[in-house]
C-alpha cells in the first residue's frame, strides 16, 4: 500500500473518531436532563479516561451549616461518570461498527453495582470526577472513579460494573 493511501486512512480514521466524540459530548452535555440538572461539563474525553467538571451551586448542598456538596450529588456524579467511561471503554472493540451503530450502544449503559467511599466533605467552587476502566467485557465493563475539588483534594472514590451489552 503506498505510503500516502496509509497516512489518507489515519487521517480518515481520526475524523471519524473526532466525529463520535463530538457527538459522545453532544449527547452527554445537551440531550441527558439530569446531566444538565447537576451542571455536568464534558472537559475531556481522551482516551478511555472522561473528565467532568460542575460548579458549587446552592441546590447542591447537602449541609446547609457547611455548604458542602449532598452526598446524592456525589455519588450521582461518580455513576454518571463510570457509565461514561464504560461507553469510551467499550469503544475499542466497537471500532469496525459505524459511528450511528457505535452511538445505539449508549441507550444500552446500565448500572449493575456502584460503591462509593465518601473521603472528606465536598467543599469547593468547583469539583472534576474523572473516570478510568479497570475492564471492558463483551456484557459488564468495570470503572473506577475519583471526584475532586479545585484544591485537588480527593473527595470521593467509586467502582462501578455496568452493562454494555
Amino acid at each position: 500500500m503506498p505510503e500516502s493511501h496509509a497516512r489518507s486512512g489515519t487521517v480518515h480514521n481520526r475524523n471519524l473518531e473526532a466525529k463520535l466524540l463530538a457527538s459522545i459530548h453532544e449527547i452527554f452535555a445537551e440531550k441527558i436532563p439530569f446531566n444538565k440538572v447537576l451542571g455536568l461539563d464534558v472537559v475531556s474525553l481522551a482516551g478511555e479516561c472522561p473528565v467532568l467538571r460542575f460548579a458549587m451551586r446552592p441546590e447542591l448542598v447537602g449541609n446547609f451549616l457547611r455548604g458542602n456538596l449532598h452526598g446524592g450529588v456525589i455519588s450521582s456524579v461518580i455513576d454518571v461518570c463510570g457509565g461514561l467511561t464504560a461507553f469510551l471503554g467499550l469503544q475499542v472493540k466497537l471500532r469496525d461498527e459505524s459511528i450511528e451503530e457505535r452511538l445505539q450502544r449508549f441507550a444500552r449503559i446500565g448500572t449493575i453495582d456502584m460503591r462509593v467511599d465518601y473521603l472528606r466533605p465536598g467543599l469547593g467552587q468547583w469539583f472534576e470526577a474523572k473516570g478510568y476502566i479497570l475492564r471492558t467485557g463483551s456484557k459488564v465493563a468495570v470503572t473506577r472513579m475519583e471526584l475532586h475539588n479545585d484544591s485537588n483534594e480527593l473527595i470521593a472514590i467509586g467502582t462501578g460494573a455496568y452493562t454494555v451489552a
